[in-house]
This record gives structure tokens, C-alpha cells and sequence, in this order.
């Protein structure tokens, strides 16, 4: 079936992030929807582990606006966290009088990472088949020691995105991806060694900021990646001290 005539493809084939929101509150329905479109995304081991919190305070909705520097988030529909989640799990272990260890250990985090981030994109799939626009702000890790404190989190839980969702004020232009020959490879890694597809992926993206229609600039693919090189070695340094100080991470010569 072409995507032409497949309206899922179709669908994820015109994503685009959104940013700006009509004043309008999403649904107890829509929201109870979205959780449940989550919770049938698949999960490592169906072990399930992320949990997802709905920020609704008012308060704690301007401090992630200041930690993510995108006051716009505070006109959305409704505001999503998704947390990668051993601690529920650790609370079952711990009532089985069952050697908790493994869900300390990295494999168990990454798989919470996995779980929290599939559930994510199912949220997003969900969201826009229903009409509303969302973006996903992994930018909450721009101060992810405050986002703790402010929600509460508990051991063995860390926050990994935002989701910012809402009815769409504006419909931005379709950016361009990369090439697949750049993305996709057969057996092995391996980069086209002819650079013609990466330079005419850099004009095409350089048009594209040049000529949408809000937020112009030049820009090139590779430009923008050198850029994002040159944003300081401060920046989310304490990322791997926190992720440790909520109990992942620990190996076995550590414990």
C-alpha cells in the first residue's frame, strides 16, 4: 500500500513540531486517550517501566518554561512528562523480598529510556491523528536536578522529555529530512563516500529557512551541527551525576 493511500503514513510522513497553540485546554477524554495510546506502545520485557506526569500547576508550568527558555509551552493544551521508571518496579521487588540490584544496573535504565521514549511517540501519533499538534522539548534536561525537586521524583525514576501539547495556532512548513543513503544502510555502517547528497541536502535545508514563513535565517544542515558543537562543555554536565544520584547506573563492583 503506497502512503498515498495509507492514511498512518500519511500522517507521520507530515509531522511537524508545534509551537504555537490556540487557547484551548485538551479534555479530561482527550488527555485519558493520549495516556492510553502510551500504555499500548511497546515495552521492553512488558516491564513497563516509565511513568508519565501531567503538569497542570501553574507554578511548576513557568519554571519549566524557564529551565526549557520556551515560555510558548505555557499556552498549550496540556503539558506531559515522561519519566523513565524502575521505582514502581523496586516497590514490587521489595514485596517480593527479591534482589532489587538489576534495576539499578544501566542495561535496566536504558530499557526505561526505551519504554518512556516508544510510549512518547505513541503520545505524538495519537495526538495528531486527533487533530492537535505537540512538541516534544527534551530541553526539561537543560536543569534536570529542579525538575526532580519540582515533581517529586522519587529513587530510580529520572524525567527524560516534555510534551507540550495543544490545538495548533499556525501549520509550519515541512522541513526537510536527510536523505536516506544517509540514514539507512545495508548489512553494515557504512556513509555514501560521494558527499553530493549531503551538499544538496544542505541547499534544500538552506531554502527551506530562508523561505518559510516565520522564523527565517541561513542555515545549513551542517552548519546547524557545528553549531550545536559550540554550545559549552557546561551545558547538562551534571546530567550522568544526577542520572546517579537517583540510583542508576550502579554496576556490580559498585554495589
Amino acid at each position: 500500500m503506497s502512503s498515498a493511500t495509507n492514511p498512518i503514513i500519511e500522517q507521520l510522513l507530515a509531522h511537524r513540531s508545534i509551537r504555537q497553540f490556540k487557547d484551548k485546554p485538551l479534555t479530561n477524554h482527550q488527555i485519558h486517550e493520549l495516556i492510553e495510546a502510551a500504555q499500548h506502545a511497546s515495552a521492553s520485557t512488558f516491564s513497563q517501566q516509565y511513568s508519565i506526569i501531567s503538569v497542570t500547576d501553574q507554578r511548576i508550568l513557568s519554571e519549566f518554561a524557564e529551565i526549557t527558555g520556551h515560555p510558548w509551552l505555557l499556552k498549550s493544551g496540556h503539558y506531559f512528562v515522561m519519566i523513565a521508571d524502575q521505582y514502581r518496579n523496586l516497590q514490587i521487588a521489595r514485596k517480593a523480598n527479591a534482589d532489587p540490584f538489576v534495576l539499578h544496573t544501566t542495561d535496566k535504565f536504558l530499557a526505561a529510556v526505551f519504554d518512556a521514549s516508544i510510549a512518547t511517540e505513541n503520545v505524538m501519533v495519537a495526538a495528531e491523528s486527533m487533530g492537535l499538534g505537540a512538541t516534544i522539548m527534551g530541553s526539561i534536561l537543560n536543569d534536570s536536578k529542579r525538575v526532580i525537586d519540582l515533581l517529586g521524583l522519587p529513587e530510580l525514576t529520572f524525567p527524560l522529555l516534555g510534551i507540550a501539547i495543544g490545538y495548533p495556532a499556525d501549520q509550519p512548513e515541512l522541513k526537510p529530512r536527510l536523505p536516506q543513503e544517509e540514514v539507512h544502510f545495508v548489512n553494515q555502517y557504512q556513509l555514501p563516500s560521494d558527499k553530493t547528497q549531503l551538499k544538496q541536502y544542505d541547499q534544500l535545508l538552506s531554502d527551506y529557512y530562508r523561505s518559510r514563513g516565520s522564523n527565517n535565517r541561513v542555515e545549513t544542515f551542517s552548519h546547524h551541527i557545528v553549531s550545536e558543537l559550540g554550545i559549552g562543555h557546561h551545558v547538562r554536565a551534571d546530567l550522568l551525576s544526577n542520572i546517579k544520584s537517583q540510583g542508576f547506573l550502579i554496576s556490580q563492583a559498585e554495589d
